[in-house]
């Protein structure tokens, strides 16, 4: 079973000023895979703030996979790429490059996006836009390969041929 966290980067929603429909999009999406989500938190977009939670929920070794939403975009404020990549110990530059490329056809502003992943530990952490239309769509491009990287990533898999 995939051990789900979902973290949501939101100043509005960290304060309870905004409904979290890009978490329940991540859920909704992720439904296929029959994951068990294990944390689920918004936070403000705040680099330390999210730095301490993907290490917190990485490190304590009972989730598989984190996916952030909020804070990929071009604003002062928008740091969640900056945090992952600075608590990361290695990148997985391609799920974010596909990501940006398989939903380029829908929107001209995927290209904007700074979503970046990582793997710390044994966890995957995978950023996301905040918008749920590019959640859902995001998560589409990428969804096939989550549970082969998770076994990668946990040692079930080690011959790549």
């Amino acid at each position: 079973m995939l051990n789900v966290g979902i973290l949501t980067i939101s100043d509005k929603g960290s304060q309870g000023q905004r409904d979290d429909k890009s978490g329940q999009e991540i859920k909704n999406s992720l439904a296929p895979l029959n994951g068990h989500f294990a944390r689920y938190e918004i936070i403000p977009d705040d680099l330390d703030v999210i730095q301490q939670k993907l290490m917190e929920w990485a490190d304590n070794g009972n989730v598989d996979i984190i996916i952030t939403t909020g804070g990929t975009g071009l604003s002062q404020r928008d740091v969640t790429p900056e945090a992952t990549l600075s608590v990361a110990d290695k990148t997985v530059p391609g799920l974010a490059e596909a990501m940006r490329a398989g939903t380029l056809d829908k929107t001209p502003r995927a290209m904007l996006s700074r979503a970046t992943a990582g793997v710390r530990r044994k966890c995957l952490i995978v950023n996301l836009p905040g918008s749920p239309k590019a959640v859902g769509e995001c998560l589409a491009v990428i969804l096939p390969v989550i549970p082969h990287a998770i076994e990668i990533i946990k040692g079930v898999i080690t011959d790549h041929s």
